[in-house]
């Protein structure tokens, strides 16, 4: 399926004081959410068992719905990362040493909240010799002591070893294995210094050589300066390299210390993304201003 080029018709950047300051569409204006009794009660026992969402560290704009649902991204690892994203509002600094407890705290936690559906994201850990796989896999091997449950895995790129992070990985495999692509190799510099486009696609193709059963998935957030070309041939490499789950997103900036927003994305766009995604054969594809890679994860693997 081709789709032109010109067909794709994004928001023009308004200019203020040398920034880059778009106005908000209106497809992106949403209420503010109710913050309920549940939502704080979440927190609170995150807050006593000293684990952390990446809904909060994030700054995610679909945390009070998911809370409200009683479903939560679970990021370990701390909550510091040695990687400096200008697009990201997670803490960038020296990482705390991991906590050897959190397995059995997340255990108890997901216990607790009667999850049926986890996801464990995590920091980058350029620091530890496997990435932080091993925790991974403790992780994993703790919540499969609940009964009827299904775990996906968000990873970072691993990039001292992927091969000792994936082998360690596949010995407790999760249900879904994601790593996000993030956005366009020509913008790799500015949006995610430290990464390397080939080398995450060799990383979700080495997983699937290795666990061909599992659903693997990526994600990308658009607004950031890339052009529809760029975005088509992003998904033609992920659909050669294994991947079976798309999500596709509108990048939002965290504060005004982040990446500003280039270009807002129609509704009308992402139609015409998610159309050629599913021509292209995606098993599962999720398109839309407010759509994340956690976003309704249970639902996009059950849909």
């Amino acid at each position: 399926m081709n789709i032109p080029v010109h067909d794709i018709t994004y928001t023009q950047n308004k200019i203020k004081r040398k920034i880059e300051y778009l106005k908000k569409p209106d497809w992106l204006r949403i209420r503010l959410p109710v913050v309920t009794k549940n939502v704080k009660n979440i927190k609170l026992l995150l807050r006593k068992y000293k684990l952390y969402s990446v809904c909060e560290e994030a700054q995610c704009p679909n945390l009070s719905e998911c809370f409200n649902r009683s479903t939560a991204t679970f990021m370990i690892l701390g909550f510091i990362c040695t990687r400096k994203c200008p697009f990201c509002a997670v803490i960038k600094g020296r990482p705390i040493i991991p906590d050897d407890q959190e397995p059995e705290k997340l255990y108890h936690v997901i216990m607790k909240l009667n999850l049926k559906y986890v996801v464990l994201t995590s920091v980058t850990r350029d620091d530890l010799y496997d990435g932080g796989a091993k925790h991974f896999y403790n992780c994993i091997r703790f919540i499969r002591n609940i009964k009827n449950i299904k775990v996906e895995i968000l990873v970072p790129d691993f990039r001292k070893n992927i091969k000792i992070a994936l082998k360690i990985i596949r010995k407790c495999p999760p249900d879904v294995f994601n790593h996000n692509i993030e956005n366009v190799p020509r913008l790799y510099s500015i949006i995610r210094p430290g990464a390397n486009y080939q080398h995450s696609l060799t990383l979700l193709r080495t997983f699937k050589k290795y666990c061909p059963d599992i659903p693997t998935k990526s994600g990308l957030m658009l607004g950031l300066g890339e052009y529809p070309d760029e975005v088509f041939s992003v998904l033609k490499d992920l659909k050669k390299n294994g991947v079976s789950i798309i999500t596709i997103g509108q990048y939002m900036q965290p504060s005004k210390k982040h990446l500003p927003v280039k270009k807002y994305i129609t509704p009308q766009d992402f139609d015409l993304f998610q159309k050629y995604a599913i021509s292209l054969g995606f098993r599962h594809v999720f398109c839309g201003p407010l759509v994340r890679s956690s976003y309704h994860a249970d639902q996009q693997i059950m849909t």
